[in-house]
């Protein structure tokens, strides 16, 4: 991310007829995106969907760009749509700052280019297959109104923003509604979940967290 704020996940998993590409990372890592894509064989015309797990900058900020670029279309949830439609990641927060709301697209680079409209809209449940990916979207929200993850037919998650793993895995430091965020974890902790791959940190077990993370009884 801009001037060292950290990294974000972008995460191309290749399925039995092209590639599903989970977030895009910043605008400004545009080219190293591009070269990573290529190098692991995804071209124009075999990037089947782009799934954004919400519609943060950090995460949406290549999206319209991959779109034209590869003729892929653009997946996420109709409660985050507004972020990319309108360049504001605010719009349908709980809370923000009107200096952030100001700072945040120029920061980001979330120009009228990068704005879009998703070409699909998928919700609790939704089975990805049609796009060649076996997983299910879970809507996860908390971290934004419209979070999702993916789930895949091997117990693995790619989660968004709900969970991190920056210095050890655990709830996102950034919440809009933490009370919603923690049900979302209530919701994953009994799906059998494998491995967490996080938007930020690297990927790990689900049991680890579930472990480190266990309220004490009392």
């Amino acid at each position: 991310m801009p001037y060292r704020l950290g990294s974000v996940n972008c995460y191309l998993i290749k399925t039995g007829t092209g590639y599903i590409l989970i977030d895009t990372g910043c605008r400004g890592r545009r080219t190293e995106l591009e070269k990573e894509l290529e190098s692991a064989g995804c071209k124009p015309g075999n990037l089947q969907a782009i799934v954004l797990t919400h519609g943060d900058f950090d995460h949406s900020g290549n999206a319209a760009y991959l779109r034209r670029r590869f003729g892929a279309r653009i997946v996420m949830h109709h409660d985050d749509s507004g972020m990319t439609e309108r360049g504001n990641m605010f719009w349908n927060r709980s809370k923000s700052n009107v200096l952030i709301k100001i700072i945040a697209p120029i920061l980001f680079r979330f120009g009228k280019s990068e704005r879009f409209e998703p070409d699909y809209y998928v919700e609790d449940g939704e089975d990805l297959s049609e796009n060649g990916l076996d997983a299910r979207v879970l809507h996860i929200p908390g971290h934004s109104k419209g979070s999702i993850g993916v789930l895949t037919g091997s117990a693995d998650l790619f989660c968004g923003d709900l969970l991190e793993n920056i210095d050890k895995p655990k709830l996102n430091s950034i919440m809009d509604d933490v009370t919603t965020a923690n049900t979302s974890v209530e919701k994953l902790s009994k799906l059998g979940i494998r491995t967490v791959y996080p938007g930020h940190g690297r990927p790990f077990p689900m049991d680890v967290f579930i472990k480190n993370n266990r309220q004490p009884r009392i």
